[in-house]
């Protein structure tokens, strides 16, 4: 958490200099830090159903990006998730666009027992509202499933998200994704494939705090409870944003 918001102190110290002296050109870095109800990812709670701060930074030049994300968690003994990730963005026509890059998750821990950290590298495609992406485990395990012992390597996830500007600063966010785990993790683990969903709106704050500042509800959850357990439970999640 220090480190995010180290991130975020120097993000906004290196734009708010970029823009006194030239105004005109946008500058290549920016931050982002959020508070939410409940850190949901994939479907799946990450804070143990609590309150959870995060935050990041990116860069991009020409195309190129690279950039860090972070939050607190409720599963490891150090609390908190870093992500690094590195890609290039493009068009192939103004509407249609693509992305493809490298995502780290990385989970610092004390005396750790099971290794969550997880290499994925992704493709997205970028039509409109709609965006398709598909990310594909390089790494030996997935978010500490295999338990050093049988592979999460090859698990993929498939990702369908959309959002549709509805009226003045409203827009309807909808998601839709579905894990597939390794052979490996599925025939010696028996963990099963499953969905997850998402169905929400944000709205813009800009006119009545400032830039960047926007409020979102969402309703999220998973299928395969019975296996999950609470943690793929459907939940209301608010979320307050602030990008720099």
């Amino acid at each position: 958490m220090t480190k995010s918001i180290l991130f975020l102190a120097i993000a906004t110290t290196l734009t708010g200099a970029a823009y006194a002296e030239d105004p005109a050109a946008p500058f290549p870095l920016t931050a982002n830090i959020s508070l939410t109800s409940n850190y949901k990812y994939r479907g799946q709670d990450q804070g143990n159903n609590k309150p959870a701060v995060q935050g990041g930074f990116d860069w991009s030049a020409n195309g190129f990006y690279i950039g860090n994300w972070n939050s607190s968690i409720g599963f490891t003994n150090a609390g908190v998730e870093m992500d690094f990730y590195a890609g290039y963005k493009g068009e192939i026509t103004k509407e249609f666009t693509y992305d493809v890059g490298i995502l780290q998750y990385y989970y610092p821990q004390k005396d750790k027992t099971v290794d969550f950290n997880t290499t994925e590298i992704y493709g997205a495609l970028s039509y409109g509202p709609a965006t398709l992406k598909y990310s594909h485990t390089v790494s030996k395990d997935y978010f500490g499933w295999g338990g050093g012992t049988y592979s999460g390597r090859n698990t993929g996830y498939i990702d369908l998200s959309a959002n549709f500007p509805l009226v003045d600063a409203l827009t309807l966010n909808t998601h839709v994704g579905y894990t597939r785990y390794s052979s490996d993790l599925r025939n010696n683990v028996s963990v099963p494939n499953y969905y997850d969903y998402k169905v929400g709106v944000t709205y813009d704050l800009s006119k009545f705090a400032g830039s960047g500042v926007s409020i979102s509800g969402a309703v999220v959850g998973a299928n395969k409870k019975d296996f999950y357990g609470d943690i793929n439970k459907v939940r209301f999640v608010a979320t307050l944003t602030k990008s720099l």
